[in-house]
Formats: C-alpha cells, sequence, structure tokens
C-alpha cells in the first residue's frame, strides 16, 4: 500500500478514469492507491480474493473483481463491467504479472514456462485489445506497461521471466507506434529490485538454485545496482502516475527503468 507522503506531488488526474491489472496488492495496489489519490476513477482486478476483499474494504469506490489476466473471456467480462461503470477510459496499467520458475532450460516444465508467458506477456495483450478503443476515445489516452529490469539484461535461470518481459517492451514501442495517431501513449516501466515479499521469494528461489544463503544473494544483487539500494512499490507508482497524466503528454515508446541503475542480474 502506497504511503500518502511518498506519492508525487502536484500530479491531478481528476476525472480520469483508470483500470489497473493485478491492482489489489503489491506494486498494483500502490499504482491504484496513487492513482486514486490524484484524483481518478479506479477499476482494478487481481487473481487473489484476499487481495480484492481488502482493496475494496480500504477503497470502496473502487470497482474491483477476482479475474485471472490469462482468462481471455474473463477479462473480456470485467472490461465490460468497467466500461460501463465508467462511460469510458483514459488509462491502462498493465500490471499483472508473475516471477515464473528458477531453474536451468533444460530443467523448465514446459508447463511453467507457458503459464509464465501467459500471465505475463500475453495477459497484457488480453487487456491492450479490450482497453484500445476506449482509449482512442480519450483525450489523454495512455497505457503503463509493467516490464522489469530483466527487459533489458540477460537473466540466467530466469528465461521465462525474461523472454517475457523483453516481449513487453517490444509489444510497448509497436503499440506506441500503432496507437500514437489516435493520442494514446504507450510506455514500459522497468523496475528494478523492489523491496517487499515477492523479491525476498525471489533471492530465496535464486540461493536455493546456486547454493548459496539468502544473506549471500541479496548481498550479490546489491553489488549490481549502482546506488546500492533496493526501489520501492512508490517509487513506481510515481512513475506510472507521472506517465499517464498530462505532465507526461509527449512521452511515449519509452523503457524507462525505475531501478537505482541495475547494472546486471
Amino acid at each position: 500500500m502506497m504511503d500518502a507522503n511518498d506519492s508525487a506531488p502536484g500530479i491531478s488526474l481528476a476525472g480520469m478514469r483508470a483500470v489497473v491489472s493485478a491492482g489489489a496488492a503489491g506494486i498494483g495496489r500502490s499504482i491504484s492507491e496513487a492513482l486514486i489519490g490524484a484524483g481518478a476513477r479506479v477499476a482494478v482486478f487481481d487473481v487473489s480474493p484476499d487481495a480484492v476483499a481488502a482493496m475494496k474494504a480500504a477503497n470502496p469506490e473502487v470497482v474491483a473483481s477476482v479475474t485471472d489476466v490469462s482468462d481471455r473471456p474473463g477479462v473480456d467480462a470485467f472490461f465490460e463491467r468497467a466500461l460501463d461503470a465508467f462511460g469510458g477510459l483514459d488509462v491502462l496499467v498493465n500490471n499483472a504479472g508473475i516471477a515464473g520458475p528458477t531453474a536451468r532450460v533444460e530443467d523448465i516444465d514446459p508447463v511453467e514456462w507457458e503459464t509464465t508467458i501467459a500471465i505475463n506477456l500475453t495477459g497484457q495483450f488480453h487487456c491492450a485489445r479490450k482497453a484500445a478503443p476506449a482509449l482512442k476515445a480519450s483525450p489523454n489516452g495512455s497505457i503503463v506497461n509493467i516490464a522489469s529490469v530483466a527487459g533489458r539484461l540477460g537473466y540466467a535461470n530466469r528465461t521465462p521471466y525474461a523472454a517475457s518481459k523483453w516481449a513487453i517492451v517490444g509489444f510497448t514501442k509497436s503499440l506506441a507506434i500503432e496507437m500514437g495517431p489516435d493520442g494514446v501513449r504507450v510506455n514500459a516501466i522497468l523496475p528494478g529490485i523492489v523491496e517487499g515479499p515477492r523479491m525476498d521469494g525471489v533471492i530465496q528461489a535464486r540461493a536455493d538454485a546456486t547454493g548459496a544463503t539468502f544473506d549471500e544473494t541479496r548481498d550479490d544483487y546489491m553489488g549490481k545496482i549502482s546506488l546500492r539500494r533496493m526501489v520501492s512499490m512508490s517509487d513506481v507508482a510515481n512513475m506510472a502516475l507521472f506517465l499517464c497524466s498530462p505532465a507526461g503528454r509527449n512521452i511515449s515508446g519509452q523503457a524507462l527503468s525505475v531501478c537505482g541503475n541495475v547494472e546486471s542480474l
């Protein structure tokens, strides 16, 4: 959850309407609450019923649904509900994603590969496909796709994740060209090492795969960041807020890292 004191000052999204995938927990919730704090009306979906219930309890005005981003009919139904409630759409934040397996390529279960691609990449297509007509009708249409620094760097033992994140950058740049003539901006955010339970799980999985300890693996990650620190969820949310606001009206087709400059993975 985003601390109001960490929100970007001076940005107003009053009157704007936004959809955030996986918007009820983690980075997605931080982005959702940043948008709400800036005055936007927000609809979120998430695969976790508990997360959706908690988000709705904290933000009763939110349109919320339990939906799996890889379930195309479910995504279609959610967008129909959101568009009916809002009468249009100005912002799509494609945030849903999973870490995928940590293993050498020959040891990866093909089902885990397919699941990672289905959620991380195809899920963004499902959302963009449904949002595009409404965004084209908006005077300030914007898509923010959440990728990763793994979308610009090699990432050994994490090939499904890295492949999906590189693909998101390609999807972003291509969609920016396609939708630009309609006034829709499309950008990607590449978060780095984001502090929180999810990153702790990634570090532990890598430690288990390499035989190192958790602390050794964490120190290895920190040593490859120029600023020698993780970023917060609010750092990512503030970038999303800027990109979808009028302040970012001439930024499109960009893959912007929020990472403290991760040098390698």
